[in-house]
This record gives C-alpha cells, structure tokens and sequence, in this order.
C-alpha cells in the first residue's frame, strides 16, 4: 500500500471514530430536548420507517448486484442506503425533538418480543455505524478484499437494523396518539 493510501485511511479512520461517538451522543442528547411551541411532527414515523424498508431492499439489491458484477450499480445502492440512513436519522431525532415517546401497549408475550426487537434494533443501530463506514472507506480506498470481508458482517446488520426498524414501527403504531 502506498504512503498516500495509507494516510487517506488513517484520516478516514480517524473521522469513522468521531462519527461513530457523535452520532450516538447527538442523538441521546437531543432525545431529551424538546422545541418548546412546535406542533409534533407526528406524519415522520411512517416515512422513516418507509426509509427503513426501501434501505432493507435496496440492500439486497445492491448485493445481488455486486454478485453479478455490476459494480456501479452496487456502488450507487450502497451510497443511496447511506443516504437514506442519514434522512432516517434526521427524521426520527426531528420526530422526537417534536413529540413525546411513545409506549408500547401490548401486553403478554408480544411485549417481550416487542423490547427485545427494539433493543437490539437500537445496539445494533449504533454498532452498525463504524460499520458501514468503514467498509464504505474500504471500497473507497479501492480495498476489495478487505472490503469484501467487512461487507459480510455488515451487511446482514445493516438489513437487520432496516427490517426491525419497520418491525418495530408496525407494532407500536397503533399506539401513536
């Protein structure tokens, strides 16, 4: 690898780390703020979650497109995905900085199944971060093989993240208020 490389990856790596603890932080912090004489923008939760389900297809897409060699077209999904996650994420913190939390009303089982989707839904949401990042540098960086490896633990936390954030979405929706 050459020197030029190697500095554009430490660089990357160095901006991958920060993002991956601002995100989160930014997120929770904002989380307990709440813009005073804001009607709640309570239209976002089945767009976000319409976001979710478009990166979850897109994601299998852009792998059936990497297996066929179609390397653009793969390239161009994984960037629209990233995308989509960073409009995900502005919609749900504006949701939220709008609009209290609410509370699933289910009771029984299905309360358990409902925490356990979101809690690993959330850890997993804030793991999948440095994730895709870095293997989006990876592929950047014209790394393959280390971005092949990568691509194969991310990718299947990314669609987790996207499916159960619409699994989630669909079980607390009809207690919106």
């Amino acid at each position: 690898m050459d020197n030029e490389t190697l500095i554009k990856e430490k660089r990357f790596n160095r901006y991958i780390t920060i993002v991956s603890i601002v995100i989160p932080a930014v997120v929770v912090l904002l989380f307990k703020v709440k813009l005073p004489n804001v009607e709640p923008l309570r239209f976002l939760p089945p767009i976000y979650a319409s976001i979710n389900g478009i990166t979850a297809v897109l994601l299998i897409v852009a792998v059936w497109a990497i297996k066929n060699g179609k390397r653009e077209l793969h390239q161009k999904l994984m960037t629209t995905c990233i995308a989509l996650s960073l409009a995900f994420l502005v919609m749900y913190v504006a949701y939220h900085m709008t609009s209290e939390s609410t509370a699933f009303g289910g009771t029984g089982t299905i309360k358990y199944i409902y925490y356990f989707i979101l809690i690993s839904h959330i850890f997993l949401s804030i793991v999948i971060i440095p994730l895709v990042l870095k293997t989006y540098a990876r592929a950047y960086l014209k790394k393959f093989e280390q971005h092949r490896k990568l691509a194969r633990i991310t990718f299947p936390i990314w669609l987790y993240v996207a499916v159960t954030g619409v699994i989630v979405y669909l079980m607390i929706s009809p207690y919106y208020v």
